[in-house]
This record gives C-alpha cells, sequence and structure tokens, in this order.
C-alpha cells in the first residue's frame, strides 16, 4: 500500500483531465474572486411565496454537495457555511456556460447568478441564469454512500470514518461533516465573552514571550530549541505567569494574557503538546478574590453561550448556578479516604495507593508533592462532579503560592474541578522574594534528585520581587477543557482544529493513552 498522501487514482486523473478540458474551453480553474450578494441561507430568507416566479435575484458561492442532470437541466445543491441552497440550471437559461456545467464535479467551488423561486416540490431554489467556476476540486471528498435502512434510519458506509484520518485531514472532516464546525464557533464565542469580561473590568490584554530563556510557572517538561544567532538554548513556555507577574511588578495592575502554551509530555484525552490558557493578575487581590471573580466569569459565561446554567453531561446535571462548592484539600481527601495527609507518613500514604490498585513499585518512587498528587488523584479528584473549589493547598504542591495566614504547611491556592477534571488553578501570589528564593531552591533540589518536572531557579524573577510587587491574585485557566465541557466533547482533539499528530506514513498508531 502507498504512503504517498497524494497519490493519485483513476478518479483524481479524471478530474485533472476535467481541468484540461476547461482551460482549453478557455475557463480557468481557479478564479481569483466572486463578488456575492447573498450567504445561502439569506437567500432562502429572501424569498416569499407572494413574489411567485419573480424573487429577489441574488449572487451566492460556495461548494457543490449534490449534483444530478436530467438532460438539458441540472439540479445542485451548493453549500456555504451559512447552510444549503438547491440550484436550478437550465440550457437555454445559462446559455453559453453550459459545456463548463458539463464539466463540474462535487466539491467544485462555483459562484452562481439568478433569481429565487419555489420548485414544483416545494423547495427554495435559485434559477441560475450565470455560473462561474471558481475553484476546481481535483480530489473528491470522502463523503461515503448513505443507505436508508426500512426503519426509517440512515446507515453512511465509507466515507470519513476513521478517527485519526478525521484528525489529519481536518480541512475534509470539516467539508464533510460541516456540523462539526459548530464546536470552533462555540470556541470562539467563548474566548471573545472573557476578553469582553476583563477588559470590561479594567484588565489590559498583553503578550509575553513565548520563547524564553528560562521555563517556569508550572512544573512541567518544555520543548528546546536553540537560537543561532545568539547560540544559546531557548524554551516554549510552560507557562505565561512569571512574566505577567513581572508586569505588576512594574505597575500593570489588571493584566490577562490568552496564548498557547507547551508541554513535552504525554497525549491523552485531556492533554495535547500545545494547548490555550488563560491567565490573569491582578494587584491587591487575593485568592478570595480572583475566586469571587472567577465564578461570576464561569456562571455568565455558560449562560451566555449556552443559555442556561444546567448542563447535562454523562447523565448527570450540572448546576453552575453560584454559589458553587467549596471543600479544603486536606479535609476533602480526608473525608473520602480516611487518609489525614497532614499528619500521615509517606508509608501510610504509598500504603493507601496501592490498596486503590498503583504497583507498590511505582508508589515506593513516590515522595513530596508527587504524593500528595497521587493520594489527590486516586481520592477526591474523581468525586468533584458538580463544579467545586479545591482550597489550601500543601507548601510542597505548590511553589509560586504564598503561604496560608493561619498555616504554615498550606497555601493560598485553589483550582476548580468539574467532571473530575482540574480546569483552573488560582494562587494568593507569592511575592516575598526570600521566600521564593527558597522555594526555587528547593526546586533545583528536586531536579537533581531526578524530578526532571522540578521548576528552575529564575534569578531575574527574584530580582523583580526584590524591587516589589504588591499582594497579587492570578489564575490560569485551560481554555481547551473548558470548551470540551460546554461543547459537550469527551477528547480534547475534538476542541483543537489542528490536533498533534505523529507523521503520516509512520505506521505507528495515533491512539490516545
Amino acid at each position: 500500500m502507498s504512503t504517498d498522501p497524494l497519490e493519485r487514482g483513476y478518479v483524481e486523473e479524471g478530474r485533472r483531465d476535467k481541468r484540461r478540458q476547461l482551460e482549453a474551453l478557455g475557463v480557468p480553474p481557479f478564479a481569483y474572486a466572486y463578488s456575492r450578494t447573498h450567504p445561502a441561507a439569506e437567500a432562502i430568507a429572501a424569498y416569499d411565496d407572494a413574489m411567485g416566479e419573480d424573487g429577489p435575484a441574488v449572487r451566492v458561492a460556495g461548494r457543490l454537495v449534490a449534483l444530478r442532470g436530467q438532460g438539458r437541466t441540472v439540479f445542485a445543491h451548493l453549500e456555504d457555511a451559512s447552510g444549503r441552497v438547491q440550484l436550478y440550471l437550465r440550457r437555454d437559461a445559462v446559455g453559453a456556460a453550459w459545456p463548463m456545467i458539463e464539466l463540474l464535479d462535487l466539491d467544485d467551488h462555483v459562484g452562481v447568478a439568478g433569481t429565487m423561486f419555489r420548485t414544483r416540490t416545494g423547495e427554495v431554489s435559485i434559477k441560475v441564469s450565470d455560473v462561474e467556476l471558481l475553484a476546481k476540486s481535483l480530489r473528491p471528498l470522502p463523503r461515503g454512500k448513505v443507505e436508508k435502512l426500512d426503519d426509517g434510519t440512515s446507515v453512511v458506509h465509507g466515507g470519513l470514518t476513521d478517527p485519526e484520518v478525521r484528525y489529519r485531514q481536518r480541512y475534509a472532516d470539516f467539508a464533510v461533516h460541516p456540523e462539526l464546525r459548530a464546536t470552533f464557533v462555540l470556541r470562539a464565542r467563548v474566548i471573545a465573552f472573557i476578553r469582553r469580561f476583563l477588559d470590561q473590568r479594567g484588565f489590559l490584554e498583553v503578550e509575553t514571550p513565548v520563547l524564553q530563556p528560562l521555563y517556569g510557572g508550572a512544573s512541567a517538561r518544555p520543548f528546546r530549541t536553540h537560537h543561532h544567532a545568539l547560540d544559546m538554548p531557548l524554551f516554549l513556555r510552560i507557562a505565561d505567569e512569571l512574566y505577567l507577574k513581572r508586569l505588576v511588578a512594574g505597575g500593570f495592575e489588571r493584566v490577562y494574557e490568552i496564548g498557547h502554551d507547551f508541554r513535552n509530555e504525554g497525549m491523552d484525552r485531556t492533554h495535547n503538546p500545545e494547548f490555550t490558557m488563560l491567565e490573569w493578575y491582578e494587584a491587591y487581590a487575593d485568592y478570595h478574590g480572583v475566586l469571587d471573580r472567577f465564578e461570576e466569569l464561569v456562571s455568565t459565561l455558560v449562560q451566555d453561550t449556552l443559555g442556561t446554567t444546567t448542563l447535562v453531561r454523562d447523565g448527570v446535571d450540572l448546576d453552575f448556578t453560584p454559589p458553587y462548592r467549596r471543600v479544603s484539600f486536606v479535609g476533602g481527601i480526608h473525608e473520602v479516604s480516611g487518609v489525614d495527609v497532614s499528619t500521615a507518613t509517606e508509608r501510610e500514604m504509598r500504603d493507601y495507593l496501592v490498596t486503590r490498585g498503583e504497583s507498590a513499585e511505582v508508589a515506593a518512587t513516590l515522595s513530596g508533592g508527587r504524593l500528595l498528587d497521587e493520594i489527590f488523584r486516586h481520592s477526591l479528584e474523581p468525586t468533584l462532579v458538580q463544579p467545586t473549589f479545591v482550597l489550601d493547598y500543601p507548601k510542597a504542591l505548590s511553589p509560586l503560592a504564598k503561604e496560608h495566614r493561619s498555616n504554615p504547611a498550606l497555601t493560598e491556592r485553589f483550582e476548580f474541578f468539574v467532571q473530575g477534571r482540574e480546569i483552573a488553578n488560582a494562587f494568593s501570589e507569592l511575592n516575598d522574594p526570600d521566600d521564593q528564593r527558597a522555594r526555587f531552591e528547593d526546586q533545583v533540589g528536586q531536579r537533581a534528585a531526578g524530578d526532571d518536572e522540578a521548576q528552575q531557579f529564575d534569578a531575574d524573577y527574584i530580582r523583580a520581587l526584590e524591587y516589589g510587587m504588591p499582594p497579587t491574585g492570578g489564575i490560569g485557566m485551560g481554555i481547551d477543557r473548558l470548551v470540551m465541557l460546554l461543547a459537550d466533547q469527551s477528547s480534547i482533539r475534538d476542541v483543537i482544529l489542528f490536533p498533534a499528530m505523529r507523521p503520516e506514513g509512520t505506521g505507528a498508531d495515533d491512539a490516545e493513552g
């Protein structure tokens, strides 16, 4: 079997032959532009039965998705982003364009001019008087064939059904399955709403470096590259946090960024190596203030984009009417598992993990923050189905969060969960440069002990704190996971236009882990 993605069969060769015939007729196979008066849906809406045969004149353009001929008459369906409209083409009406029409194929893009009318079968259509070829399709879309069963249902045979092919050829997927575009329209609305929400509250949208000499702001493995002119290593950012807080130290009191971050880690249903994050930072706020603002954002966003605050997901009614449930990290784990992580020994916590299905060998390698994280993942996290804030994380899990004002073993941090998935992470930001230095040094020690996700020592960031950063509250939210929730999608790949894939033709499986 050939692995050439551009391999041609007899169908492709037949279409190229039609291209040559079109060129011989003087018809350019790829036009420069077309002046439309209406999208397809608006053209249909412009017609009223009182108009009879004298409907409005329209010019529409789009892809041919159905084409059938009856001698001197052709019926076709043209599809654009708004929907479909039927075309009625007669040889005597289009005149010199008829030889070109006889060379059209499904998936060609055309522009048509004509008048709206209703056919004898009742379908509002365009009576075409002029046709222009806008783009010749040289490769047919894999549409498959629809079989209607006796019970009225339909089955599609063939077509674009392989998930790997669909993700790899997104352009074909969206063309064959236009209903999938709705997810990305929703995604755009979500991002636009977030921008409006923050702009209206005095936040300034900023852009910070994607290429960084040091990576930080999260515990993750980075992508590395090299700057040849400066002969130095650079890293794709894993988070926006440290640069945004530098701006707060510089006098920007309310800032946010919506951008791509990159983590050189595994892929699964909730992780893609390139993903979109929102981060905002607010001077003179703490994590309580951030929580209140975030709760307002989420509840109004859900209502605005979906028209309701109750979503049914996996058979469960999720209620986004505030206030949301609050539970402490330590108390929540103890309630679910019986383990008090504030007093339990590491051996007792490892023993608990083994009872939850973790291998003794893996459990033995865990300590400190990673051990606490695994305890949380195996106990409390799966129970966080309704919108829930988990507050007050141990210091070992939060190297950039401010020490809790009433318990020095904890930090002023919360995470927001829905359906057992983390959506957002927020702190009262650590602004004591000496405390930050000590925590960076602890992270360096963890890195030396083999934790390649531990954070680096960022001296420049400490210097910014030494100049003085006001009390600050900040949050990071995964846009992709939020859209997954709102669009009712179970895989992050279904909310990213072009998800990460292995090179085509390697024979490797791109299945999610």
